[in-house]
Formats: structure tokens, C-alpha cells, sequence
């Protein structure tokens, strides 16, 4: 299941950004596989130019990125958080971000950082200098609050797409129920021609045999239960009628009952 099969990124996007400019906090959606499927909301130079673009400090990162959940401390002193995206028990990917600091950073442990990731050691500390920082505490409650209504969204917009599936198979078996009432109609009224003419036929037989006098005696007997017969089958024929009827109706008012919804 992809996110993309059933939701807008567009929206997805548009609540991304509107968090990260409310909080200061950098934040990115990705598929199940990791893959990203919004732009960035809020990165940093500190972790985009400097910390993911050095080698040994991409590869921390995406192991960061797939094994720490929740809100963390990442591996260059930085904290971010990633959440789970989940619909009906399966994870249809992760809403992760945060780079930010909790705490006012010590100069010192972040250029050793830099040093180890063959990265600038004065690029490194003034890109760490246009790090937001906010508490520990607000920072948990942002992510939190970010990692609920994604999920919310998300689940909202999988049902509103089943069900828009579920009213498509409704019209379909509305209109294939309107065309199977149509042809039997159709039908029945193709029996009640026959009947009208087994009518005739007995009743011409009937003459017959009443012309041809005790000679016709039998053949008065198979006319009398051809007439019966012809009677019997256009009582069933409107009998048919009356209930293809029915089933037309009930169809048309379904119909019309979904299109008012």
C-alpha cells in the first residue's frame, strides 16, 4: 500500500510546512521503503551542506534515519524524531525531522564532530550557530503532536478513498441490476406475445373441433387445456412483470438516495 495511492502529497506537504514554520523544527515524509515523498520543510545547512554531505556523516545519518524512533538524539548532537505511518496495521511510511538543539551547544565536542567527518571545523560551528534551539520538552510535544496528525490525516483520507471505491461498485451493480431488469422486461413481454397467441390458437381449435363434431371430441380436450395453459403463463407473466417492476423501482430509488449523499 502506497501513500500516494489513496492521499494528495500536496496535503501532506502543506501540513509539513505549516508545523515546520510554527515550530522551527525540520521535517520530511517517506514511504515504507524510506524513500521520500515530500520536499523538506525547515532543513539545515548544519545537517543538509555540512553533516549529510560528508561521507561518514551521511552514512550515520541514514542509519539514524531507519533505526531510531521516536525523538532521539541523532549522532552529531542534534535531536530529531521520526514516526511511523500506519493504516490499518501496516506501516505505510514515516514522518521523521527535528534538527534542532535542546540545550545551548558546546563549541569544543562539535568541532571534534566535524574533524571526524573530514568536515570544516569553522563552516561546521557557524552552520551549528542557525540551529534552532528549543527545549527538550517542547520539542518531544511538537513531534508527538506532528506524528498524531499525520496519522490521523492519513487514515482519514484511506477510508474517504474506500469508500469512494465502494459508492464506484454501487454504480456499477445499480446500472448492471437496471440492465438486467430491462431485459427481462423485454423478455416478459415477449412471453405475453406468445401466450396471446397460444390464446388464439385455442381458441380456433376450439371452433374447429366443435365444427368436426364427435370426430373432434379429442382435439376439443387438448384445445380447453392449451387455452388453460395460455391463461396460466400470462398470470405468471404479469406475475414477472409486476416484480421486475418492483426491482426497477427499489434500483432507481437507491440510485437516487446515492446521489443525494
Amino acid at each position: 500500500m502506497k501513500i500516494s495511492d489513496f492521499m494528495d502529497l500536496g496535503m501532506l506537504q502543506k501540513i509539513q510546512d505549516q508545523f515546520s514554520d510554527a515550530t522551527g523544527l525540520a521535517a520530511i515524509a517517506t514511504d515504507a521503503e524510506g524513500n521520500y515523498i515530500t520536499k523538506g520543510s525547515n532543513f539545515t545547512d548544519f545537517c543538509m551542506k555540512y553533516t549529510r554531505a560528508s561521507a561518514e556523516g551521511a552514512k550515520r545519518c541514514v542509519k539514524c534515519d531507519t533505526e531510531c524512533t521516536g525523538t532521539y538524539f541523532c549522532h552529531a548532537g542534534l535531536m530529531d524524531f521520526g514516526t511511523d505511518i500506519v493504516v490499518e496495521g501496516e506501516k505505510v511510511g514515516s514522518i521523521i525531522g527535528g534538527q534542532v538543539l535542546p540545550v545551548e551547544p558546546d563549541e569544543e565536542k562539535f568541532r571534534a564532530i566535524a574533524k571526524e567527518l573530514s568536515i570544516n571545523p569553522d563552516e561546521y560551528i557557524s552552520a551549528l550557530k542557525k540551529v534552532p534551539i528549543r527545549s527538550e520538552k517542547s520539542i518531544r510535544a511538537a513531534a508527538g503532536m506532528l506524528g498524531d496528525v499525520i496519522n490521523k490525516m492519513v487514515n482519514l483520507e484511506y477510508m474517504k478513498y474506500c469508500n469512494s471505491k465502494r459508492l464506484e461498485i454501487f454504480d456499477e451493480e445499480l446500472e448492471t441490476a437496471t440492465q438486467t431488469v430491462d431485459v427481462i422486461n423485454k423478455k416478459t413481454k415477449e412471453l405475453e406475445s406468445i401466450a396471446s397467441k397460444q390464446n388464439i390458437l385455442a381458441l380456433n381449435a376450439s371452433i374447429e373441433s366443435a365444427r368436426a363434431g364427435v370426430a373432434g371430441a379429442g382435439f376439443a380436450v387438448v384445445a380447453k387445456q392449451m387455452g388453460e395453459l395460455a391463461g396460466i403463463s400470462a398470470g405468471i407473466h404479469k406475475e414477472i412483470s409486476d416484480a421486475a417492476k418492483q426491482i426497477k423501482d427499489s434500483v432507481e430509488k437507491m440510485n437516487q438516495k446515492n446521489n443525494q449523499e
